[in-house]
């Protein structure tokens, strides 16, 4: 036992190295620098982004791909949308003030330009595979885009790991907490549960998962901002008063009130960069391997899709999150995570149902997160070893969405989030170097516009 908790400790504090000052400045750092290099793409393109994601709905089936844009899209904001979004931004506010939920706004934005380059990379030098379908993402722009075959290897083992961690277990244990609290089932019968629907689904590859997706997504995030929304209505005489919080606390410490301890800038600061990266994900090369199926014959057109997950995730999602936690008044009650969104919604609602509604909220969130990652795991062991290995992985995913149900996972989150924050190096490496791709291939759509 005492061995246990040295290999915990040990990897804890590797964690915490892996995502500290360093990491997080090359990743916002890599969104500044292509803000700038795009020419803030993601401010005045971000109107036709959302026409061609929600309205313009016709892609070009003729076009090489396995999914349409939006089920790209959807399929990429399975993985995003997640626990982070109800708990991750809980934890920003109760330990760094109401000023993190300004710099989670700044990570989004600067995100959004990383997210629509890495697209545009993984459309870019996507190939087809024997059967015809697409594979693509960072392993494949790195290697072909840099030719370092070495680094694109790193990047694939890290993610397969990954995805058994963030996007697997750990959801599936975030499901079953949440299910044994509310509804008072047994974990294994939630973990059973879920193995079996799981299976079903990705048992189809990446067009039963975007046809799934394209329906789940939708359904949950638009049942997350409506219970939001209605807070916010009830509370509407606060939301001045939210807004003033937010931009006074973002630049100015926060002093110690009720049950919170207080926070100087540089931990508001630190909180609200990391749990927006940690929400959005641009930047770590997960959502590239999505848009790499989607049916296009233009990088650009699939990039500007890709572009609005990063604003859902953080613009909208966690802006309500952070706004029912700070207009209800319960930020600084000394609750955190999941714990402090339910009783936000709990004193918004005037009643217990905004446990129902976090708890809903949870499930269906990390469900579809392990429904996403389950394909990036997948293509990253494609990469690594062929597609000999597709089914034994996917009977592997399902069995261990089961056993991470019932079992205890401080080592499993931690090895997971040191693998998972490690996979943004080789990708901010590529980005940084094929930058210059990225801009001609937008000039280049822009020009024929």
């Amino acid at each position: 036992m005492e061995i246990d908790r040295t290999i915990l400790n040990i990897v804890q504090k590797a964690s915490e190295y892996v995502w500290g000052a360093p990491m997080l400045v090359l990743l916002v750092g890599t969104g500044i620098f292509l803000t700038i290099r795009l020419r803030g793409l993601q401010f005045h393109g971000l109107f036709h982004s959302l026409y061609l994601a929600f309205i313009k709905r016709r892609e070009d089936e003729a076009s090489e791909g396995d999914i349409t844009h939006f089920q790209a899209l959807m399929t990429a904001l399975s993985a995003t949308v997640g626990t982070g979004n109800i708990a991750g931004v809980a934890i920003a506010i109760a330990v760094g003030g109401p000023g993190a939920l300004f710099w989670m706004w700044i990570t989004g934005l600067f995100g959004m330009a990383t997210k629509y380059a890495e697209a545009v990379l993984a459309v870019k030098y996507r190939e087809q595979d024997n059967s015809g379908s697409m594979r693509g993402g960072p392993m494949y722009y790195i290697s072909k885009g840099l030719g370092w075959r070495w680094l694109a290897v790193v990047f694939a083992v890290l993610a397969s790991v990954a995805a058994f961690g963030i996007g697997n277990m750990v959801q599936s244990n975030s499901v079953a907490e949440a299910v044994s609290a509310t509804f008072h089932i047994e974990p294994w019968i939630s973990g059973l549960f879920l193995a079996v629907i799981t299976g079903c689904v990705i048992i189809g590859g990446i067009k039963t998962i975007g046809r799934v997706t394209s329906v789940l997504v939708p359904v949950m995030i638009v049942f997350y901002i409506l219970a939001a929304v209605v807070v916010l209505i009830i509370n509407f005489r606060s939301i001045p008063e939210t807004v003033g919080l937010v931009f006074t606390h973002a630049f100015t410490a926060t002093a110690a009130t009720g049950g919170f301890l207080g926070a100087f800038v540089k931990d508001t600061i630190r909180l609200g960069v990391s749990r927006g990266v940690f929400s959005n994900e641009s930047g770590l090369g997960s959502a590239p391997i999505a848009a790499a199926a989607a049916q296009t014959k233009n990088p650009v057109t699939q990039a500007l899709v890709s572009m609005t997950q990063t604003f859902i995730d953080t613009i909208v999602v966690c802006t309500l999150t952070g706004f029912v936690i700070l207009t209800t008044g319960v930020w600084n009650s000394g609750a955190t995570g999941a714990e402090l969104t339910t009783m936000a919604f709990n004193t918004g609602l005037k009643g217990s149902i905004g446990e129902i509604i976090v708890a809903v909220g949870l499930i269906l969130f990390a469900y579809s997160t392990m429904l996403g990652w389950c394909y990036y795991g997948e293509k990253s062991l494609e990469y690594l070893f062929g597609s000999k290995l597709i089914r034994p992985y996917r009977f592997a995913f399902c069995l261990a969405v089961f056993v991470g149900a019932y079992t205890k996972l401080d080592l499993v989150w931690a090895v997971a989030d040191v693998f998972n924050g490690l996979m943004a190096v080789p990708n901010l490496i590529a980005l940084l170097a094929l930058s210059g791709v990225v801009v001609a291939e937008t000039k280049r759509f822009y020009k024929r516009r």
